[in-house]
């Protein structure tokens, strides 16, 4: 199988915070990875924008660094080397008046402008005001902005309006980068595409479905920010609650932006209140030579959660009484990312109460290795009696497609599309809000209550109050890592 490169137009791409973790990590190598695929027209520039005086040679020095720790290159330096020429710098104070006026000189007319703010939330609105008022937002533009977008209901209203003062929806791109993933497009595909599966996508035939989202890592370097976030904010009001609605949304009229985007909007509208009791929040302890949570962030007195497990519902006519568990944390047992649809039990055995009992599982891997699994019953070999056994339906991209099709990194994918005008996987205002609209009551809640997270060995599967939050319903956790 030989994959598709679509050619997009020459564009120029402006990274502010270009010198940045984000930057260095994953937007500058997606870019690279582009290019060497002949997806980036020569006439394409990136340009980085930070308050460093660089130069184009210092920067394209940083770039060439970067892409070797971040990167398999090959030893000869020839595809960097001709990446590079395409790399420039620009310094810019995005709080003052200098390095505008040299960044619109810089700027080709006519040509597809994405300005990518790679800087925290506080520097959108000087951002995009400056950019309005140097004369560099034209009607070709688009801005892409990461998370955090806003802290709560109120502030991301508020970031809204601001961006919305300078530049139309139709430009603004609010990334989320899960949604970038090969396999998350392939919930769509996976639903929409086929008819052994969409019939019974419902509460007729789904007992429950599972989210999980776990990491090995702790905070890291993002303490300070974290312990004003946790897990909730972080995680479960953005990257589980989009696949939530890719998961429960209906079919939409047609693979189109706002179509899609509609009926995402109507599942977090449909979101259920989550109950205290359907709460568990966890903060991880010492273990095996790495710090605990409170160590880490540096606060021995931390309220805030690194894992959460939330039991919701969506109310409608698909889903009613179906049940949906979602949970993620850090420093958990594996870096894991899955989605498990588990199907009812057949209405009447034939095979008497010995044959025990047996759910046909669907699962989506998203991380660390890409693929689908459907879990089904068959006989157990061998001799005396009829002996049930489940066995897995294994797809692996990997081993499915050939190397050929080697899924690219969700930042490629994105970033094209930014390039193309291609909004489908990118959160439009009404979502973000309809998400806070849901998650703020549930963190006021414990907050009034004083809630203080679970304390959880570090390498595990968290608290032991999230394996209880499912199994009072009869109900396992899908083993993280399985």
């Amino acid at each position: 199988m030989v994959s598709r490169i679509i050619p997009v137009e020459a564009f120029d791409l402006i990274i502010f915070g270009g010198t940045g973790d984000l930057a260095r990590r994953k937007i500058l190598p997606a870019l690279f990875k582009r290019f060497c695929a002949g997806q980036m027209p020569s006439p394409s520039r990136v340009i980085g924008v930070a308050r460093g005086d660089l130069g184009d040679a210092g920067y394209r020095d940083e770039v060439r660094a970067a892409l070797k720790e971040h990167l398999d290159v090959p030893g000869d330096d020839s595809a960097i080397s001709a990446f590079l020429q395409q790399i420039h710098y620009v310094r810019v104070d995005v709080l003052g008046e200098d390095g505008w006026q040299e960044l619109a000189d810089m700027l080709e007319p006519g040509r597809i402008r994405a300005f990518y703010l790679s800087v925290g939330p506080s520097l959108f609105g000087d951002i995009a005001r400056r950019l309005q008022a140097a004369g560099l937002a034209d009607s070709e533009s688009r801005i892409v902005v990461e998370k955090p977008f806003g802290h709560d209901l109120d502030s991301a209203r508020a970031l809204n309006r601001e961006l919305a003062g300078y530049f139309d929806e139709g430009q603004i791109y609010r990334i989320d980068h899960y949604l970038g993933k090969e396999t998350v497009q392939n919930l769509m595909a996976v639903r929409f595409g086929n008819m052994l599966f969409e019939p019974l996508w419902n509460a007729q035939y789904v007992d429950h479905i599972q989210i999980t989202v776990a990491e090995t890592v702790g905070v890291g370097g993002r303490g300070a920010y974290y312990d004003r976030a946790g897990a909730m904010r972080d995680m479960m009001q953005n990257h589980l609650m989009q696949l939530l609605c890719l998961i429960a949304m209906e079919p939409p009229a047609k693979f189109d932006p706002d179509a899609v985007r509609d009926e995402k909007l109507k599942v977090i509208r449909a979101l259920e209140p989550v109950q205290p009791h359907h709460i568990i929040r966890g903060q991880y302890t010492a273990a095996d030579g790495v710090k605990s949570y409170r160590e880490d962030v540096g606060n021995d007195r931390s309220k805030t959660e690194s894992f959460i497990a939330i039991k919701t519902h969506v109310s409608n006519w698909r889903w009613a009484g179906t049940p949906f568990y979602l949970r993620t944390g850090k420093r958990l047992k594996a870096r894991d990312s899955q989605i498990t649809v588990v199907f009812k039990d057949a209405p009447h055995s034939i095979f008497g109460p010995d044959s025990g009992r047996h759910n046909n599982e669907l699962t989506i891997q998203l991380q660390p290795d890409e693929g689908i699994t459907l879990d089904v019953t068959i006989k157990e070999p061998g001799p005396g009696g009829m002996r049930l056994i489940d066995v897995p339906l294994d797809m692996s991209f990997a081993e499915a497609l050939g190397p050929e099709a080697d899924a690219p990194d969700a930042y490629e994918r994105l970033i094209m599309d930014v390039i193309r005008g291609n909004q489908t996987l990118f959160m439009r205002n009404d979502e973000v809000e309809a998400a806070w609209a849901w998650t703020d009551p549930i963190i006021k809640g414990w907050e009034a209550r004083g809630d203080v997270p679970k304390p959880y060995d570090s390498f595990t599967n968290g608290p032991d109050d999230a394996s209880l939050l499912i199994r009072r319903d009869g109900r396992e956790w899908r083993s993280i890592g399985q």
